[in-house]
């Protein structure tokens, strides 16, 4: 990622998870990344990467982020209710990230119906390229996002489909067929 003045600012923070661990980085307006890499220095790694110049901090969007990802990955938490700031993103990104904070927990919807949920049916592919980009997994649900026929594709985040298994196990989520 190339260094400019969006990224300045930004705190991180990461800490061990029943998914492995996790990084959070934060600026000022909220939360704009979590990183599922599983080891320490592979979260490490992928969050310096990409926010080059995030500094450890503790400040509220960091504990409060971590609180909330705690509780939702101990089953306690369904709902993150958080500031974020994913930075500039394309309206078609926004709407996707938006639709996908529409899709309860334990509930999927395929990437061909939440592409015409957006009023374009064509683009399932799209929506897939969105969502590969999603910088807060978890907090904007990707993984409630399934193949057609509740097929298991694609997660960028820890282990892939085993990740995203896991979570969709975790919230009782039972992928619908669709016909």
């Amino acid at each position: 990622m190339k260094k400019t003045s969006e990224n300045f600012g930004e705190e991180y923070l990461f800490f061990k998870t029943a998914l492995g661990w996790v990084g959070i980085v934060a600026a000022e307006k909220g939360l704009r990344a979590l990183f599922l890499e599983g080891a320490r220095d592979r979260v490490l790694e992928a969050l310096l990467r990409e926010h080059p110049s995030a500094c450890p901090g503790e400040g509220f969007s960091l504990r409060e982020g971590q609180r909330q990802v705690l509780e939702y990955l101990a089953g306690e938490r369904r709902l993150f209710r958080i500031d974020i700031d994913c930075g500039p993103l394309s309206p078609f990104r926004r709407a996707v990230y938006g639709e996908l904070l529409r899709i309860p927990y334990g509930e999927t919807v395929s990437y061909g119906e939440l592409a015409a949920r957006l009023g374009r049916p064509g683009a399932a592919r799209a929506v897939g390229q969105a969502l590969a980009a999603n910088p807060l997994p978890l907090v904007v649900p990707c993984h409630r996002v399934v193949g057609a026929g509740g097929a298991l594709t694609g997660f960028s985040g820890g282990e892939g489909i085993a990740t995203k298994m896991k979570l969709l196990d975790m919230e009782g989520a039972r992928p619908r067929k669709w016909f």
